[in-house]
């Protein structure tokens, strides 16, 4: 990097500019900037933009319609309102829907799973497929099942385990063929 002797005359006069607006008003600068943002990461980030802003114009520092204070800050508060209606032009962001979030399941899976359960159903004895239909489908308890059926309560008890235990062995073959 060239010392401040190598470098043009300019170009340190407008570092020296800078330095000097920063050491005295840039308290000022940050302390409008922070209270008008309600940020002070934003705040810094105003204030930095408006030395830049200076170093860019400076002979708008010396027009003579005003204190250099009072351009600086005027132009920390452009900075800020240009920001939020920069802002407010954009559509407001939205946020991602956690990953947990409940997802609808394709519909293929409920007919798919229907499908292997009739098929499995198809496959059982009549008096397996009547006990688990009254106990499952229409809800009735194993006495209930056993009088509709007229079986001992006993029998609805074993054949449902069977048949349960059969649906489960008819699912699991088809589903891995």
């Amino acid at each position: 990097m060239p010392s401040s002797r190598q470098r043009p005359h300019r170009e340190v006069a407008d570092e020296a500019l800078v330095r000097s607006l920063f050491t005295e008003h840039g308290r000022a600068m940050l302390a409008y900037a922070t209270q008008l943002t309600r940020d002070r990461a934003a705040a810094e980030d105003v204030v930095q933009e408006a030395l830049v802003r200076a170093w860019r114009h400076p002979d708008s520092l010396n027009n003579g319609k005003g204190s250099v204070r009072g351009w600086l800050l005027t132009v920390c508060r452009n900075i800020v309102l240009d920001q939020i209606r920069a802002r407010n032009r954009r559509p407001p962001e939205v946020a991602e829907s956690p990953p947990d979030a409940a997802v609808e399941q394709d519909h293929s899976d409920r007919v798919v799973t229907s499908m292997v359960v009739v098929d499995a159903l198809s496959r059982l004895s009549t008096e397996h497929r009547e006990v688990l239909e009254q106990v499952y489908l229409k809800g009735n308890t194993v006495a209930e099942a056993a009088e509709v059926l007229g079986i001992p309560p006993g029998t609805v008890k074993s054949r449902s385990f069977y048949a349960l235990r059969a649906l489960r062995e008819a699912g699991t073959e088809r589903l891995a063929s």
